[in-house]
């Protein structure tokens, strides 16, 4: 499903989905297409059903944002780690 189509079948809810396509590209995550998985009116409870799944199937790409949100560009955030010498 596109975000479009998302956006339109729950307008002003949190959902909890799954990317389905996606691409990297400077910097940010482009979503093409998603599998809605759950959807919200509180975003404590989007958030707790997002760590749920994350812990369950951390291979999986899911995610959790509002349909407010007009497209699906998402920075990525790397975690490094700094040696010491």
């Amino acid at each position: 499903m596109r975000w479009e189509e998302v956006r339109e079948k729950f307008p002003e809810e949190w959902v909890v989905f799954e990317a389905v396509e996606a691409y990297s590209e400077g910097g940010f995550r482009f979503i093409d297409s998603v599998t809605v998985i759950d959807r919200y009116e509180d975003s404590l409870d989007a958030m707790k059903r997002y760590k749920q799944l994350h812990r369950d199937q951390p291979g999986k790409e899911i995610y959790f944002l509002h349909t407010s949100r007009p497209d699906l560009k998402i920075e990525e955030k790397w975690v490094g780690f700094k040696r010491w010498r």
